[in-house]
């Protein structure tokens, strides 16, 4: 485990490397990353209730999620929509995932691995600071989408590579 949460760190900072340097690219295509996610996790859901034979809200929220995906893919205006929303989705992205740095941190301090929890919170701090700043100015987060993603992206990478080296090692 701790050799794939190293690689996946590390992997995680060059796709954060890619994004800085393509900002506005990386701001126009998250839209079709969010379709894509929509009309994943609607097929997950058909799937799960018709293996289960059970045909409730679950069953619902994926056909409904696997229309959406489709009609933001083939209206392109509503593509353009999604990439408005997605400023505030991030904004709140970035918040929780602050909160969850923080918690981690702690947690792994009462743990007692080292002062790689530090990395955590700090992480969590500045993460709670970018979502805030995004709520309050959306336009420049429009603008510096791919920085502000490609940033997250390399600060939990490092993070997870930190996390990944204070871990103590499994008994066999």
């Amino acid at each position: 485990m701790k050799v794939f949460m190293t690689i996946l760190g590390v992997i995680m900072a060059i796709f954060g490397i890619s994004c800085m340097c393509t900002p506005l690219i990386t701001f126009l295509e998250a839209g079709y990353f969010l379709v894509i996610l929509l009309l994943i996790y609607g097929i997950a859901a058909i799937i799960k209730a018709v293996a289960e034979k059970n045909y409730g809200l679950s069953f619902l929220l994926g056909i409904l999620s696997v229309i959406l995906g489709i009609v933001i893919m083939v209206v392109p205006g509503l593509k353009l929509m999604t990439d408005g929303m997605l400023i505030y989705i991030m904004a709140v992205w970035f918040v929780l995932q602050g909160i969850v740095g923080i918690f981690t941190s702690f947690k792994q301090k009462k743990l007692g691995t080292g002062m790689g929890w530090i990395w955590g919170l700090l992480l969590g701090i500045i993460g709670i600071v970018v979502g805030i700043y995004s709520f309050a100015h959306p336009l420049l987060l429009a603008f510096t989408f791919g920085i502000l993603v490609g940033v997250y992206f390399i600060e939990s990478g490092i993070s997870m590579v930190a996390i990944a080296l204070a871990a103590p090692k499994a008994e066999k």
